[in-house]
């Protein structure tokens, strides 16, 4: 920006502004002021500290907010629901053919397809997996008795991760 009131002559203030400007980035100064009798140069650039981004320090742990309040006791789950014998390594699994979510049930209100101790037959739907809001129903791919559930209900799975344990025969 260059303010002046009255010139002497075109030729010379654009040479002594030219100087001017070369000094102020020479020496990064964001404003000068010439006042020479009736001869006023003003001239003023952007300072770089105004255009500089501001940077904020956000803490990286979240707030501390106070315990919600306890929720009432979960009703005593079935005896079927406790923990079934393990399965050994080496026993037959029924894996995953792909990443998503298990379910064991195709509706929260409906029964599970399987159970510890149910046959199956290579037909047979075992449980589901949702993967990208598609219902994919897993068969079993094999003849046997179901010894382990080894995922629980609404549980992310991994392709090729073990499902249940299965008794061949």
């Amino acid at each position: 920006m260059c303010k002046k009131d009255k010139t002497a002559g075109p030729a010379k203030n654009i040479e002594t502004i030219k100087e001017l400007v070369s000094m102020m980035s020479e020496h990064d100064l964001v404003e000068i002021k010439i006042v020479d009798g009736d001869s006023k140069i003003h001239l003023k650039r952007p300072n770089p500290q105004e255009n500089a981004p501001v940077i904020t320090q956000v803490p990286m742990h979240p707030p501390v907010m106070p315990a919600p309040a306890a929720a009432p006791a979960a009703p005593a789950q079935p005896a079927a629901a406790t923990a079934p014998p393990a399965a050994s390594d080496d026993t037959p699994a029924i894996k995953s053919p792909i990443v998503g979510t298990f379910y064991t049930s195709p509706s929260p209100d409906s029964e599970p397809f399987v159970k510890v101790g149910d046959r199956v037959t290579a037909d047979t739907v075992v449980c589901i997996v949702e993967a990208m809001k598609v219902m994919n129903e897993i068969k079993a791919e094999m003849d046997g008795i179901i010894e382990q559930v080894c995922v629980s209900n609404g549980e992310a799975v991994e392709f090729g991760q073990a499902l249940f344990k299965v008794k061949v025969g």
